[in-house]
């Protein structure tokens, strides 16, 4: 495919703004912020798309974290693209060879795993190169970019589709560093990401003393007395009842999957008293939506049940309820062809020698080439697609859950995967888990896939911008999967029906006297 001018000035708009691309996909990577309180990282995102000409809408959807920028070159298509930029707690490793947290952290604080901070960055990157080559040519159309935090809890997308953010869009651009074959350096076909559920369970015992309420008793709630269980004792039964029924909850297929969290436990009162509030999070990724309604029926039976073996009271709060994702093979294409003509990242000698330092300093014998051959070759959207399927059911429509998957509703929407970096390992060996977050965040690694993530979507976008053919395709194929767009006869409907839930006791950075710390205080691990 020849690219037009256009395109071409973007591509080399992408390798011009390349260092500043490194710098700030360092920055963000260094920040390491998680789910909900993204503070510094979005306020970067704002303040640098602002001096990029863009007008910018903070905390969207009534998120505080959240964003929506756009901008315009006059009358014509809109295009949209995002960035995501949450942290994982648990995972602080410093771009090192080492294993090492960032700073004066420990290990416990919040790290890039995926690496969000790549992934931001990428999109950035092919919103700003678009945006030279519209100006440079006068070509028409407005450009939006979300800001959408919180997606390791399925956090902003219900929320930014269900207020809007996402109507109006005529293609939707999402991207995904990845190393998992067969998603490595592709393009979804049908076979999208599924639903995902996620709420909190809060139990509280607010009036402990009619727990063992007796006329007999000459002195109420005395600490030699009869105690209430509370809340914590709630909060493990509910726990160890929900692991022990989820072989109850689903058929044995599909490859769902059920976690949990503990955000709040007891309030450390540690007396003869009950504790008062206890919090637990599950996060449900399933093929279908009837699933996650099975699987939500269950957990509320646990926690009614939980509760009032312990005398207590229980609320439940939604954290997500997002959709399954509705395939487009008009723009699967189109981001095909870009990424073809493109072509898969390519990792250097600088690159490869972080790569044998890290394997060098596990002991290992340093390769000549470390790298995964898969992750410079390219593969074919129904090649990506016949391999998913293999392990599938045929009636399985949907697998694993990300929650990109609410704009597929709204817009024409291609989901692609750029691959990261990750290394070979000799026979029988694994490497440990911070092998592949140093690797995300080391600018001689990462930056390969940052720079053509952003050269896919810039190429792909002047596509439909310049391609007034090439947009009737691709709307005609979201019109007809939807039966009529949004609102259409096979349309699903957004899910979400509860406040953005930003006020509970997620992780995250505090300032102290020891200066910036982890919510949970610094402690030495081997």
């Amino acid at each position: 495919m020849t690219a037009s001018s256009a395109q071409i000035h973007a591509l080399n708009h992408v390798q011009a703004i390349r260092p500043q691309l490194s710098a700030w996909t360092a920055k963000i990577f260094e920040l390491g912020e998680t789910a909900w309180r993204e503070y510094e990282s979005c306020a970067f995102y704002v303040d640098l798309l602002r001096r990029e000409g863009f007008s910018v809408e903070e905390g969207s959807g009534g998120m505080p974290t959240a964003f929506c920028a756009h901008w315009s070159n006059g009358s014509g298509p809109t295009i949209g693209m995002y960035g995501e930029y949450d942290a994982v707690p648990g995972n602080c490793q410093a771009a090192t060879t080492t294993r090492q947290p960032r700073g004066t952290l420990g290990y416990e604080a919040g790290g890039h795993t995926d690496p969000h901070s790549a992934l931001g960055m990428g999109s950035l990157g092919g919103l700003l190169a678009t945006k030279a080559a519209m100006q440079h040519f006068g070509i028409k159309g407005t450009l939006r970019f979300t800001g959408e935090p919180a997606e390791k809890v399925r956090g902003s997308k219900p929320i930014h589709a269900a207020k809007g953010y996402y109507d109006g869009l005529d293609a939707m651009f999402s991207f995904h560093p990845f190393y998992m074959l067969p998603m490595c350096n592709t393009v979804r076909w049908d076979t999208h990401c599924g639903a995902a559920y996620s709420m909190i369970y809060r139990f509280i015992c607010d009036q402990p003393e009619l727990w063992g309420r007796s006329d007999d008793a000459p002195i109420p709630q005395a600490h030699s007395a009869v105690r209430a269980p509370g809340a914590n004792d709630a909060l493990m039964t509910m726990y160890m009842a929900s692991k022990a029924l989820r072989d109850s909850m689903l058929t044995h297929q599909g490859g769902w999957s059920i976690s949990e969290a503990i955000l709040t436990a007891g309030q450390a009162t540690a007396d003869n008293l009950p504790a008062g509030l206890a919090e637990i999070q599950y996060m449900m990724r399933m093929p279908t939506l009837a699933m996650a309604e099975q699987v939500t029926s269950v957990l509320d039976r646990n926690a009614a049940a939980a509760a009032a073996m312990t005398g207590c009271r229980y609320e439940r709060h939604w954290v997500c309820k997002s959709r399954h994702g509705l395939a487009n093979h008009a723009m699967a294409d189109l981001v095909w062809q870009s990424l073809q003509h493109v072509g898969a990242p390519r990792w250097d000698e600088a690159a490869k020698d972080v790569a044998r330092d890290i394997q060098n300093n596990l002991g290992l014998e340093p390769m000549a080439d470390p790298f995964i051959d898969e992750m410079e070759k390219l593969v074919s959207p129904q090649e990506a697609e016949a391999i998913l399927r293999r392990d599938l059911p045929p009636s399985q429509l949907n697998s694993t859950s990300d929650d990109y998957t609410d704009m597929t509703w709204h817009a024409p929407t291609a989901r692609f995967y750029i691959a990261r970096p990750a290394l070979k390992a000799p026979k029988g060996y694994a490497y440990p888990g911070w092998v592949m977050n140093a690797l995300g965040g080391i600018p001689a690694t990462i930056d390969p896939t940052v720079v053509t993530a952003a050269s896919v979507i810039a190429h792909a976008a002047l596509r439909l911008l310049e391609d007034e053919t090439m947009r009737a395709v691709t709307k005609r194929e979201f019109m007809d999967r939807t039966g009529g767009g949004i609102g259409g006869t096979s349309w699903t409907p957004p899910l979400c029906d509860y406040p953005p839930p930003i006020d509970f006791r997620w992780p995250e950075y505090v300032t102290t006297a020891r200066g910036r710390d982890w919510w949970i205080p610094n402690f030495k691990t081997a």
